[in-house]
């Protein structure tokens, strides 16, 4: 056998074995976790992003914490953290933000429901109810052209596809009360026929980015799209697979989840524009994170095959990893915004911490965890 092909068959069996050597542990992966909420939640009111003052704690970016700390509080072997999202919702009356149509502001609502879900109260959920049910019945008819009057009364970036439609879709399952499915499909639909490249498979966040290149390459936001494949999953988990709006979105799903396996760096994580590795080699983990969270998710729903993305839930979850301080902060967390930009070690953001934990939650059930 020639010394060349020897080597090569060598270097397999040795990479294969150190795969297999470094397999995750489900026991590391909540200790990590755990970490990274305490550290969140001891930091909840430092400033972040050049903010004068904190964020408000139903603001979005709030929000996207408590979407990955009610995954976390589940897993958890402590009711302490139930106990921190109940006592925000209590303070505040159960209410969405301020905006009445603005999907950002229903971003808490998906904390709301689950909350509903373990403890039953009613009164978490009926603010919630009473504002889609005046959406209902006096939507938005706006343009979703970006700059036009009123247009984010409607879901006219992509973002928004994690913030509202998965409260519309846990309304649906809670309640069964189908008005809240056909709203949310009808909205859903008409981002999707705006927003959604049909040749990359990505959307765009927003009109103003169509037509507009960097470095040669279409500008694909990598925090939107992660927003936008976290949300699918979100939505998905409220809805019955064999129905057409289960198999509408999983269609969605299947086609970014490809993509995303074929742009993702070879240090793990997604560059900032997506398509544009080169230009932005700073790695991000609040998009990586819900990558690595939508990936490993498909894989445990059956949706995805392990053998062809197993080896990129890994790849990102170890790199995420890497990006925690001892002390549990996620570092290399872009500040808002709403393009490829830049992050920093030493700088992090609430978004990215629940990115993080809700990406958690599924490596830990893909390794073996109970």
């Amino acid at each position: 056998m020639k010394p060349l092909k020897i080597f090569g068959i060598l270097t397999l069996l040795t990479m294969t074995y150190l795969c297999q050597a470094q397999e995750i542990k489900p026991d590391e992966v909540k200790k990590i976790m755990e970490r990274v909420a305490d550290w969140q939640i001891a930091h909840f009111t430092d400033l972040y992003s050049g903010s004068e003052e904190p964020h408000h704690p139903l603001d979005w970016t709030n929000g996207a914490l408590y979407v990955g700390m009610v995954k976390w509080a589940a897993m958890a072997d402590n009711e302490k953290y139930y106990n921190w999202l109940v006592d925000i919702g209590e303070k505040y009356e159960w209410k969405l933000h301020f905006r009445k149509y603005f999907a950002d502001d229903h971003t808490v609502g998906q904390m709301y429901l689950e909350l509903y879900r373990k403890y039953q109260d009613p009164n978490m959920i009926e603010p919630t109810k009473e504002q889609f049910n005046f959406i209902m019945l006096h939507p938005a008819k706006t343009s979703l052209k970006w700059n036009t009057p009123y247009h984010q009364d409607r879901w006219n970036w992509c973002d928004a596809l994690f913030m509202a439609p998965p409260v519309w879709a846990k309304l649906f399952k809670i309640t069964g009360e189908q008005k809240y499915l056909d709203f949310m499909m009808a909205e859903y639909k008409a981002t999707t026929d705006f927003l959604f490249d049909k040749e990359e498979h990505l959307y765009y966040r927003d009109e103003s980015y169509m037509g507009q290149l960097d470095h040669g390459t279409k500008i694909f936001w990598s925090r939107g799209n992660g927003w936008v494949f976290a949300g699918l999953t979100n939505i998905m988990n409220e809805l019955n697979p064999k129905s057409k709006e289960y198999k509408y979105f999983r269609g969605i799903y299947r086609k970014m989840a490809k993509k995303i396996l074929q742009i993702q760096t070879p240090a793990g994580h997604w560059a900032m524009s997506l398509l544009g590795q080169e230009f932005y080699p700073t790695p991000e983990t609040s998009g990586s994170s819900f990558y690595t969270y939508g990936l490993a998710w498909g894989i445990n729903k059956g949706i995805l095959d392990r053998e062809t993305y197993g080896l990129a839930v890994k790849k990102g979850w170890e790199a995420m990893v890497s990006y925690v301080t001892k002390d549990g902060m996620l570092g290399f967390v872009q500040p808002i915004g709403a393009a490829p930009g830049k992050a920093w070690e030493d700088k992090t953001e609430v978004y990215g911490t629940g990115a993080f934990l809700s990406a958690g939650s599924e490596v830990y059930k893909l390794y073996g965890g109970k």
